[in-house]
C-alpha cells in the first residue's frame, strides 16, 4: 500500500514537472517598438534611413497586420540580429520598385533575421498546427521581398524558418539563414574531386561556398576577390586566390595548364570575360561542356541591375540565360565552352536551412561576418551597415545586433 502510494506520488510529481516544462514562455508584447525607418527611395542613407530611439513604430500584430512582403503563415518574433544582403540595398534604391517596392513609406527594411518566437498562429493556412513554440529561437529568411525585419519585432514566414541550435549565436544564425543556405544548395552540384573556381569568393555567399565546396569533396578550391590573403586563411581556406584588380584570372598559368571543372560566378561578368578570351587561342581555365565542365551563376553580368517591367526582367535574366544554356549544350560551342546554368537557389521550404544550421552546429560551416560588425542598432550603426553592403566590398555578411535580451 505504502509502495503504491509512493509510486503514485512520484508519477504525480513527474506529470507536474513535464507539464511545467511544456508550458511555452510568456512575453509582454509592447504596442510600440524601435525599428529602422526608410522614408523613400534613394542611395543616400543619411537622408532616407534612420532608427528613431523613442519607440514610436507600431509593433506588428499577428493575425491583424499584414506583412509588408505579403506572405502567409506568419508568426511574430522578437528580433535579436539582422543580416543584410544585396536585395536590401536594391529595394531601398527603387531600382526594382514595381516588383519589390514596399506597400507604403516609411517601411522597415531588412529581410534575414534571428529572433525569439513570441506569438504563433493557432493553426496554419493549411489547417496544421504551427511547428514552432513561443520561446523558440529561430532563423528566419525573407519571403517574396526583403523587408520588415529590422525592428525589435517582426513577422516572419514559418515555412522558411528553423530552430537555431544552442551553440550557434544569433548573429551567426542571421548571417547563415540566406547566403550560407544558397552556398549549401550550390555546393550540391560539386562532384568529388572537382577543381572549383569561385568569383566573388569573399562575399556573403562566396565566403561560405568556399567552405562547402571543400566539404563536398572538391580537390582544389580557388577564389577571386579583393583580399586574396583572407581567402586563403581559415575558415574560407582557398588553395589559391587572386585579386581581380591586379591579376587577370584567365592569365594564371597553373589554371590554364590544369583547367577547372566548375566556375561559380557570384559577382557577375565572368561569362563575357570567358567569351573574350576564347578567340585568342589561349588554353581555357575551365573545361568544356564536352569534357563535363560547368559554369554556374546566381547573377546577371551586371549585378547592379534595374528592373521596371516584365520586358526588363526577360532582357536581364531570361533571354541571356536561355541563349547561353542552349548554345553551351548544343553544337560546336560544347567543345569550347562550359555548360552554362543560372542557379535559382532559394526554395520556399526550410530543408536546406535545416542542413545549413546543422553544419554550423557541427562546426563544419563557419559563419563569416564582416569584422566591422556586428553593427549597433542606432542611426549611425544601421547607416554604416547599409553603406558597407552597398559598397559590394563587405568581407562576408553585414550583421546588425538588434537586441541581446533573451
Amino acid at each position: 500500500m505504502i509502495a503504491s502510494s509512493i509510486v503514485l506520488v512520484i508519477q504525480l510529481i513527474m506529470h507536474i514537472m513535464s507539464t511545467v516544462r511544456a508550458q511555452p514562455a510568456s512575453f509582454q508584447i509592447p504596442p510600440k517598438m524601435r525599428a529602422a525607418q526608410c522614408t523613400g527611395y534613394g542611395e543616400n542613407v543619411e537622408q532616407i534611413l534612420s532608427v528613431p530611439q523613442d519607440g514610436t513604430v507600431d509593433t506588428p500584430r499577428l493575425g491583424i497586420d499584414k506583412p509588408p512582403a505579403a506572405f502567409k503563415n506568419e508568426m511574430l518574433i522578437k528580433v535579436q540580429a539582422v543580416a543584410l544582403a544585396a536585395g536590401d540595398v536594391r529595394v531601398m534604391s527603387g531600382k526594382t520598385r514595381e516588383f519589390q517596392g514596399p506597400p507604403s513609406f516609411p517601411y522597415v527594411p531588412g529581410g534575414d533575421a534571428c529572433g525569439i518566437v513570441v506569438a504563433v498562429p493557432e493553426e496554419t493556412k493549411k489547417g496544421d498546427q504551427c511547428k514552432f513554440r513561443v520561446g523558440d529561437r529561430v532563423a528566419a529568411r525573407f519571403m517574396n521581398k526583403p523587408m520588415g525585419m529590422l525592428g525589435e519585432y517582426a513577422l516572419c514566414n514559418t515555412a522558411v524558418c528553423d530552430v537555431v541550435p544552442e551553440n550557434v549565436s544569433s548573429e551567426d544564425a542571421a548571417a547563415l539563414v540566406s547566403s550560407a543556405m544558397v552556398a549549401v544548395i550550390i555546393a550540391d552540384r560539386i562532384r568529388e574531386g572537382d577543381r572549383v573556381l569561385i568569383y566573388g569568393a569573399g562575399g556573403g555567399v562566396g565566403s561560405h561556398l568556399c567552405q562547402m565546396a571543400r566539404l563536398n569533396g572538391a580537390s582544389y578550391v580557388a577564389g577571386v576577390g579583393r583580399d586574396p590573403q583572407r581567402l586563403m586563411e581559415k575558415p574560407i581556406s582557398c588553395d589559391y586566390a587572386v585579386d581581380y584588380t591586379k591579376t587577370d584570372p584567365f592569365s594564371v598559368k597553373e589554371w590554364c595548364d590544369e583547367p577547372f571543372d566548375v566556375i561559380i560566378d557570384l559577382a557577375g561578368g565572368a561569362w563575357p570575360a570567358l567569351l573574350q578570351h576564347r578567340p585568342l587561342g589561349r588554353p581555357s581555365i575551365v573545361k568544356s561542356a564536352k569534357s563535363k565542365g560547368c559554369y554556374l551563376t546566381t547573377t546577371p553580368d551586371n549585378p547592379i541591375f534595374e528592373i521596371h517591367s516584365m520586358w526588363d526582367f526577360m532582357k536581364t535574366f531570361l533571354f541571356p540565360s536561355l541563349r547561353r544554356a542552349i548554345s553551351s549544350r548544343i553544337g560546336f560551342s560544347r567543345a569550347s565552352l562550359p555548360k552554362y546554368s543560372y542557379v535559382l537557389a532559394l526554395p520556399e521550404t526550410s530543408e536546406a536551412l535545416t542542413r545549413t544550421l546543422a553544419l554550423a552546429s557541427e562546426n563544419k560551416l563557419v559563419a563569416c561576418i564582416d569584422p566591422q560588425g556586428p553593427f549597433e542598432f542606432t542611426d549611425d550603426g544601421v547607416r554604416r551597415a547599409f553603406e558597407l553592403q552597398a559598397s559590394k566590398h563587405a568581407k562576408g555578411k553585414v550583421v546588425i545586433t538588434v537586441s541581446t535580451e533573451k
